[in-house]
């Protein structure tokens, strides 16, 4: 699990993901009690050895492994505890970071008519509709964390939120599937910031 996350932070980071010390990522460890492993904060993500990864618990604390966790742990908590996911990964690309701010005001940003929706997980046809919440960004990691697990029990087919002019979180049940996510989300996100450059600057939504 140790090379496998660390093999996935390496790549997201060299995909220009997750750039400098951006992004945080993880992946259950075990459900008894909860332990994530996790990068620590403030960590270049391209310089992630498997060695380097710290183990959190539920509170956000380090319980094994050298650094601090990341401020936004009870995200990932709260994710994995409504969803039942193995691995959530949480990106800081351009094109999600500049679409989450845009579409901020609607509160979603959706996707439908493309084959590549097929990607995320029970998604049978193009035509399906594929919703995003963009919820507002906030330096209260527990009042945000209760705000998305509350979401999640409402919508438990999401495949992802964002956060307001910050990022992508996205999740699956395991890490292959969650980075699979990233991969069709991000194409969606730079897709979209195409698409809007070809409207005219009074008609675009």
């Amino acid at each position: 699990m140790r090379e496998a996350l660390s093999w996935t932070i390496t790549d997201i980071h060299a995909q220009g993901w997750a750039r400098g010390t951006g992004g945080n990522f993880s992946a259950v460890r075990r459900r008894q009690p909860l332990t994530l492993l996790m990068a620590p904060s403030s960590v270049d993500k391209g310089l992630i050895e498997p060695d380097t990864l710290i183990e959190v618990n539920e509170a956000a604390q380090v319980v094994a492994g050298n650094g601090r966790a990341s401020a936004e742990t009870l995200l990932h908590v709260a994710i994995v505890q409504a969803t039942g996911a193995n691995a959530v990964l949480h990106t800081h690309s351009v094109f999600g970071t500049l679409l989450s701010a845009y579409y901020a005001p609607r509160g979603e940003i959706v996707f439908s008519g493309y084959e590549m929706l097929k990607g995320l997980e029970n998604i049978q046809s193009h035509e399906t509709r594929v919703s995003l919440p963009v919820l507002p960004n906030s330096q209260n990691m527990a009042q945000l964390s209760q705000q998305v697990r509350d979401m999640l029990q409402r919508h438990p087919d999401l495949h992802g939120l964002m956060l307001a002019g910050h990022g992508l979180y996205t999740w699956g049940e395991s890490l292959f599937q969650a980075r699979r996510h990233v991969e069709i989300l991000e194409f969606f996100f730079e897709l979209t910031y195409q698409r809007l450059m070809l409207i005219p600057p009074h008609r675009r939504g």
